[in-house]
């Protein structure tokens, strides 16, 4: 099984332990390890490709460690969730550079918290598949 029918139980124990270690993996490479390099280079209208990588690239190496280490069957959610957090971060900068919209705009203040909320469903989403397969 690789999602739970929704009307079937998911052990709360592991669903809430992969969401701490997911969240605070997200905390750490979004907010911690991500240089201005990175997050103003991903909303520009050229040459976002380098630092978006770069950006999502830290997010891969923390995802497939921690799989490694808790999970090793399961590294193969490290590249998912790269793949997954390039589209997002990709579209809030397509969103961005395209609109010219500047932290002072309300807009921005959206696209970080629809960016954010798309993330943590992310691990969401990734928490209850270890929780159900784990």
């Amino acid at each position: 099984m690789i999602f739970p029918a929704l009307s079937s139980s998911v052990a709360v124990g592991a669903l809430v332990g992969w969401m701490l270690v997911l969240t605070a993996k997200h905390v750490v490479a979004d907010f911690f390890l991500q240089n201005s390099w990175m997050a103003l280079g991903k909303d520009q209208k050229s040459d976002w490709a380098l630092p978006l990588l770069a950006h999502c690239g830290v997010h891969l190496l923390l995802t497939t460690t921690l799989m490694l280490m808790l999970a090793p069957r399961f590294w193969f959610v490290g590249p998912i969730d790269f793949v997954i957090h390039l589209a997002i971060d990709r579209a809030k900068g397509f969103c961005v550079a395209t609109f010219n919209v500047t932290y002072q705009h309300q807009w921005f203040w959206w696209l970080i918290g629809t960016d954010q909320a798309l993330h943590h469903l992310t691990g969401f989403g990734l928490s209850i598949f270890l929780a159900v397969n784990g």
